[in-house]
């Protein structure tokens, strides 16, 4: 079975535990991700390199999704963040770089050679490790790749690499939170795209997207907008609870 296979197989059983209300869920899926699927660091120094590593990160983005709860349209830069998970390239890159420090430290082992008298590339497909031998701070590229990456909502992040506010709220609060941040959830303009619903308006009248419903619908918006909402104080859970309500009549609409 290859590994594309197994974390596929393993979000089928995660799947199911997603619509549990419960304030430790998210803690939960992590875990269980976070030591069954994401073993992707112990294959890392085999297949870092691969063209075929894409096909594993498909699998890998699906169990960010389960665990932030975020849609499948949801811009992938906001996945590691929501979920509090290194990217999966940097984790594997990091990974490798231990692997090259054992080598230069153990000068007896036979790979010595090839890291530091390598070999002539004949095929350029191929993409060993000693292209790359610069170690890499996984945290400081985050951030890096963070504030360079086109997103919307990216201002909202100062810094990606800790846990955000509002990550021990209850699911439903949660992942709802999470959609108003990547602005993908099911308003009006996304349903209308998605092709579930024939209008795109709000009952106010107007288009109907995420931002509009926090920051200038007449019926629901909240005072200073999203940048409120992300704090997730107490009025801000309140308006995510009564949106979720909503939101939930809205899909099984």
């Amino acid at each position: 079975m290859s590994p594309r296979d197994a974390y596929s197989g393993t979000n089928c059983l995660l799947t199911p535990f997603v619509g549990v209300e419960c304030n430790q869920l998210q803690y939960s899926v992590v875990i269980c991700s976070g030591t069954f699927l994401f073993r992707s660091r112990v294959l890392c120094n085999v297949w870092s390199h691969c063209a075929h590593t894409s096909q594993v990160d498909v699998q890998l983005n699906s169990t960010m999704r389960l665990i932030s709860g975020t849609l499948r349209s949801t811009p992938l830069p906001w996945l590691p963040v929501l979920s509090n998970i290194e990217p999966s390239a940097l984790r594997r890159k990091a990974a490798t770089d231990k692997l090259v420090e054992k080598i230069v430290k153990y000068g007896n082992w036979p790979i010595q050679p090839d890291i530091f008298n390598t070999p002539l590339l004949r095929l350029t497909s191929r993409k060993p490790l000693w292209l790359d031998l610069q170690p890499v701070d996984i945290k400081s590229r985050w951030r890096h790749n963070w504030k360079s990456a086109q997103v919307v909502n990216s201002h909202l992040m100062c810094d990606p690499t800790i846990r955000q506010p509002g990550f021990d709220l209850p699911r439903q609060q949660w992942s709802l939170l999470n959609r108003f941040h990547t602005e993908q959830g099911h308003c009006g303009a996304c349903r209308r795209k998605w092709r579930l619903t024939d209008t795109y308006l709000c009952p106010c009248g107007k288009t109907q997207t995420m931002s509009h419903i926090l920051e200038s619908c007449p019926l629901s918006k909240l005072n200073s907008g999203l940048s409120r909402l992300h704090s997730a104080v107490e009025d801000a859970v309140s308006c995510l609870t009564s949106c979720g309500s909503w939101h939930a009549y809205e899909k099984k609409k």
